[in-house]
């Protein structure tokens, strides 16, 4: 079944888009995976941005913690997460751009009528230096949902939900836009229908845990209009 049928068998039943930050909107994985993997080695365990992005992608810097301090057989400072999060935010409020296609993607599921919230395992700090960055506050006021909002980020199910809960929307009519496995697998326990962006491969590893595959952001507002004909 490609995408758009599976997207087609839902008619009736698209009723809000909740989309993921990082990968999904932002292009800013690399800037991240740069920064925390420089603090990771100043803290005593070498890696590199690429190490860890296959490491720790989807997950918040809380969920990071107990895997470095296992490495490092030792606890972090109790500072330690902060401290990351104040150089990421200043590193993402200088060089965050955004995905190719996806701010013009958000206008066009604004103008098919559909309500759209933003779920990330990122801290509010975070996103709105990224967003300030691109020029898109105004944009995103008031549809932002962080980690630090609930009680369990992603792969728990709360942020989608505590997302469709402020748009008094059913899980069974949200579409979540999700890149990583982490998000897709969240998406799955919200019991919501996941497109699993993947620019670079063939989506493999987010079909494996229930989502839909697509390449190019810039075809989802087609593919969601025709799903809702």
């Amino acid at each position: 079944m490609t995408v758009q049928e599976a997207l087609n068998a839902r008619r009736g039943a698209v009723g809000m888009v909740i989309f993921d930050c990082d990968g999904v909107l932002v292009d800013s994985e690399p800037l991240a995976n740069r920064v925390c993997a420089a603090c990771i080695t100043a803290a005593g365990w070498p890696m590199s941005g690429h190490e860890c992005e296959q490491r720790f992608v989807g997950l918040n810097l809380e969920a990071m913690v107990p895997v470095i301090e296992a490495n490092l057989g030792r606890t972090l400072p109790p500072d330690w997460v902060q401290n990351l999060t104040t150089t990421l935010v200043e590193v993402l409020g200088r060089e965050s751009t955004p995905i190719p296609g996806a701010i013009a993607a958000v206008h066009g599921v604004s103008a098919l009528g559909l309500p759209w919230r933003v779920a990330s395992n990122s801290s509010h700090p975070e996103m709105n230096a990224k967003f300030a960055c691109l020029g898109l506050t105004s944009l995103v006021s008031g549809r932002l949902h962080s980690y630090t909002d609930v009680a369990h980020g992603k792969p728990a199910p709360d942020l989608f939900l505590a997302a469709a809960a402020a748009q008094a929307m059913p899980p069974a009519r949200c579409i979540v836009i999700e890149d990583s496995v982490t998000g897709a697998r969240a998406a799955a326990a919200a019991g919501m229908f996941c497109l699993g962006y993947a620019p670079h491969d063939d989506g493999a590893r987010l079909r494996a845990e229930g989502a839909h595959p697509f390449h190019d952001m810039a075809v989802l507002p087609a593919l969601l209009a025709e799903a809702m004909q």
